[in-house]
């Protein structure tokens, strides 16, 4: 199965398990909360680290630094990323992960909600790494608690919305044009 079919496959399931999503609940909050469960559901093995406990961490200058990836295009990264994150292409393999990140600090993983970049814990604890989590509810949870953003090494409060649809479970003041 080529890269191409994989990718639109993927689109094509988040989108329906967006779409009702949306239908349980009306506010963006719970949405995102569904989204949260739906993502520890498909993704067990994969730590869940919250956002509470991930801001603590980057608080804790005592305490090693994870290194941040972002598993998001490069669109919706140039919007708004936590400072100090990498991109990461959301399809990349984890041979190919491991080759450009150091591979001896703590990695939390994000995209917009959990997906993403669950997809790619899972593909690096396949492949052997163990100091892995992802943020759970990942940047929009982040920027709707109105947690430290940026882009061009400069604050910002908005994050891409990713479409119209996964766009809601932002809060207004939160999502991009």
């Amino acid at each position: 199965m080529n890269r191409s079919f994989q990718r639109f496959t993927l689109t094509v399931a988040l989108l329906r398990a967006m779409g009702s999503l949306l239908r349980v609940r009306g506010d963006e909050t719970a949405n995102l909360e569904h989204w949260q469960n739906s993502v520890r559901l498909r993704f067990p093995e994969v730590h869940q680290l919250s956002t509470t406990a991930l801001g603590a961490w980057l608080a804790d200058t005592n305490r090693p630094q994870p290194v941040l990836l972002d598993v998001r295009t490069p669109k919706e990264f140039a919007v708004s990323h936590l400072p100090r994150a990498i991109r990461i292409d959301p399809d990349a393999r984890a041979v190919d992960v491991l080759r450009t990140v150091p591979t001896n600090q703590p990695l939390v993983v994000y995209c917009s909600v959990g997906w993403r970049s669950s997809a790619l814990a899972q593909r690096l604890l396949k492949h052997g790494v163990t100091n892995v989590a992802n943020l759970e509810g990942s940047a929009f949870a982040w920027a709707n608690e109105g947690r430290p953003l940026e882009a061009g090494g400069k604050p910002v409060n908005k994050v891409h919305p990713y479409n119209s649809t996964f766009g809601k479970l932002l809060r207004p003041e939160r999502r991009a044009e």
